[in-house]
């Protein structure tokens, strides 16, 4: 089955990496040569170093391999993802704009007028017979001269020299045959008109203008969403009123942030942004739920050392992501735990006005050390409310049996790259926002980074303060 699917996906790849090519160059050129090689060379090119950057990360190749490979690599991801809408999307346009330029090219047609030509008669026939309706170009050099003056009594109009002869050429011209003039010659091909030339068809032209504009699309939405992301998260504060939580609770505000996924790509600099944000809300507690990195402690331990410096009046808690588990995560769990930040491996805090519970991501189950909500919630008091950090969504059932009032999660990155969230929503109970699930809310944050491609469309990067409210109050 597997090698099935995986036969399935290299043939869907295929062909539309060979539609992408076609439809950029192929279709924009006249023939084969330097145009299309160039094309094949760069999709080919770009998939093979993306399929190097995520071999690499995975592999644990040296970090300067995947720094090398990690930018140009997962940026052609996106690029081709966008590439390929636009021109599908133009697929619609081609008609629309080939009838335009035809409709166009009609008016700019000259209209078909009937013209006077002098008739062409034998030589040697009498000048009556020559003149006719282009008589006028038959005059004599004297009329010509004096159009409109009357003739005077003393001119004579005397026949036209004949052309000088040589010997080897007839003195006349048989009666019978017509006047040519040299028009009626053939003009040599190094004599003609550069701008009666043929221009491209017009199929080429359109071809040209939609791949054109598909190209600058999806750089320009590639480009933008990645500025999103390079920038730095925003800040976003949602309200969640608890009937559990005391009054003196009220306005309780925890700083969510999820999937910062340092990485090759995602540093030390980017680290430091995540940060001064976080700091910057003056949050009563930090959350930290999950896909904090992408990569060894090796490597990128000193990229998160800023962590060091979060700042919250109840401190910040950690719990495991699916890509701690790719990272080494007892590692990890340490380390954040050296950087002042306390893991919730299955377990639970009790804080003056409710309890604050985590438990590991599912793909600790490959490891042995996966969710156990029992050990985590088993035996708390459920007269107090009782916040649960987790960091993928699907885990909300497991906290509606536990009597969670509030679970915080990530893992979505709200779809990341439209149309992403499509695919998003099929695997994921919320994909982003709170939702109410029976008497327990979801609340899932889009995340702080990105994974792969340091780039997000249709979903922005969000650090979530949420206040707590008090039904008591």
């Amino acid at each position: 089955m597997i090698i099935v699917f995986a036969l399935l996906a290299l043939t869907v790849l295929v062909t539309a990496n060979w539609y992408l090519w076609r439809r950029l160059f192929r279709d924009t050129t006249a023939g084969p040569g330097r145009t299309r090689r160039l094309g094949a060379a760069v999709i080919g090119g770009g998939w093979a170093l993306a399929i190097g950057a995520l071999v690499a990360e995975r592999t644990g190749a040296p970090f300067w391999l995947q720094r090398v490979l990690a930018w140009p690599g997962f940026l052609w991801l996106a690029l081709s993802i966008y590439l390929l809408l636009a021109v599908v999307a133009g697929e619609a346009l081609r008609p629309v704009l080939g009838r335009l330029l035809e409709r166009r090219d009609r008016r700019r047609e000259p209209p078909l007028t009937a013209v006077a030509h002098p008739e062409r008669v034998p030589a040697g026939a009498p000048a009556e017979e020559r003149q006719g309706t282009g008589g006028e170009a038959l005059r004599p050099p004297q009329e010509t001269r004096k159009a409109g003056a009357a003739p005077s009594h003393n001119a004579t109009t005397a026949p036209a020299p004949a052309p000088a002869t040589t010997s080897a050429a007839p003195t006349s011209v048989p009666p019978g045959d017509p006047v040519t003039t040299p028009s009626d010659e053939p003009t040599p091909s190094s004599e003609r008109d550069p701008s009666s030339e043929p221009t491209p068809s017009r199929r080429l032209f359109v071809s040209r203008v939609v791949a054109g504009a598909a190209a600058a699309a999806a750089v320009g939405t590639v480009g933008h969403g990645t500025y999103g992301v390079l920038r730095g998260p925003g800040v976003k504060r949602v309200t969640v009123p608890l009937a559990k939580l005391p009054r003196a609770a009220q306005g309780y505000r925890i700083a969510v942030v999820s999937d910062i996924h340092l990485s090759p790509v995602l540093g030390r600099g980017f680290a430091q942004k995540v940060v001064d944000t976080i700091n910057a809300t003056q949050p009563d507690l930090i959350a930290v739920v999950g896909d904090l990195v992408d990569g060894s402690v090796k490597d990128l331990g000193p990229a998160a050392a800023p962590l060091a410096q979060l700042r919250a009046r109840h401190g910040s808690y950690f719990v495991t992501g699916n890509h701690e588990y790719f990272s080494g995560a007892e590692q990890w769990v340490e380390e954040v735990r050296r950087l002042g930040l306390r893991p919730l491996e299955n377990d639970r805090t009790e804080l003056p006005w409710f309890d604050l519970a985590g438990v590991n991501d599912i793909a600790g189950e490959s490891e042995g050390q996966g969710p156990d909500f029992a050990r985590a919630l088993g035996d708390r008091d459920t007269a107090r409310a009782c916040v649960l950090l987790a960091h993928q969504p699907v885990q909300i059932h497991d906290a509606v049996d536990h009597g969670v009032d509030l679970q915080l999660s990530g893992h979505t990155h709200g779809g990341q790259l439209w149309p992403g969230n499509l695919v998003a929503e099929a695997a994921n109970p919320t994909v982003a926002g709170l939702e109410r699930y029976g008497d327990t809310q979801l609340y899932v944050s889009r995340g702080a980074g990105a994974w792969g491609p340091p780039t997000r469309v249709g979903a922005p990067s969000d650090i979530t303060v949420i206040e707590l409210a008090s039904k008591q109050a």
